[in-house]
């Protein structure tokens, strides 16, 4: 069983209907016993990292993500669900009044702005982009480097600890676009819309 963590942050049918196409059955939850008896978890997301992070405290789901890679059963964060999993973002800062939100600190890192280097790039960073695979990953086994596959998005990683970075792209700058830590994984892109690839990239998680 698939738990995708439900926490009204968008994005979560297209990742139920990627795993159906794979033939695997998913759950849309935010219980706490159904997501920690799930053989694998998907954190999904699309929206602003304050606001996500206030539904994960308000709904006990930081303390359930944090037990659940605690035990040990593989969990994937994707897109926002990729900048949770750190630190802090910029994002919030850039808000009225804004405060430097906490992330759930499962990861060290924190998440900028792209710098749109005087209007010469476009904010946020939309469509296709290659991969490049600095180390091997269970995540990336089979898929070419030089891979493309589907962003969106306004504030990128940096890691603070590179050798947990297993993909990169480039715009503007070096982004570390994926993640992996032990159960831990994390894709900046959405699988889930890039084609043939992403739902490699998604099927060799959920092998895993």
């Amino acid at each position: 069983m698939i738990a995708i963590v439900d926490y009204d942050a968008g994005n979560i049918m297209s990742v139920q209907k990627a795993c159906a196409y794979l033939g695997y059955q998913t759950i849309l939850t935010r219980d706490r016993a159904e997501i920690l008896q799930a053989d694998h978890v998907i954190l999904p997301g699309v929206g602003a990292f304050a606001d996500a992070m206030k539904k994960l405290v308000d709904f006990g789901l930081d303390e359930t993500l944090r037990e659940t890679v605690k035990r040990g059963i593989p969990l994937l964060g994707i897109c926002l669900g990729l900048q949770l999993l750190f630190e802090r973002s910029d994002e919030s800062l850039a808000l009225q009044d804004g405060a430097d939100v906490r992330g759930l600190c499962l990861l060290d890192g924190e998440i900028l702005k792209i710098d749109d280097k005087n209007g010469l790039l476009k904010v946020p960073h939309m469509g296709w982009n290659q991969l490049s695979f600095p180390r091997e990953s269970r995540l990336y086994q089979g898929i070419p480097d030089g891979t493309e596959v589907y962003f969106v998005h306004s504030y990128y990683l940096k890691a603070g600890n590179p050798s947990i970075v297993t993909a990169t792209s480039e715009y503007g700058t070096q982004i570390d676009v994926g993640v992996e830590s032990d159960n831990l994984f994390a894709c900046q892109f959405h699988p889930e819309k890039s084609g043939k690839w992403g739902l490699r990239i998604l099927e060799n998680f959920l092998s895993i």
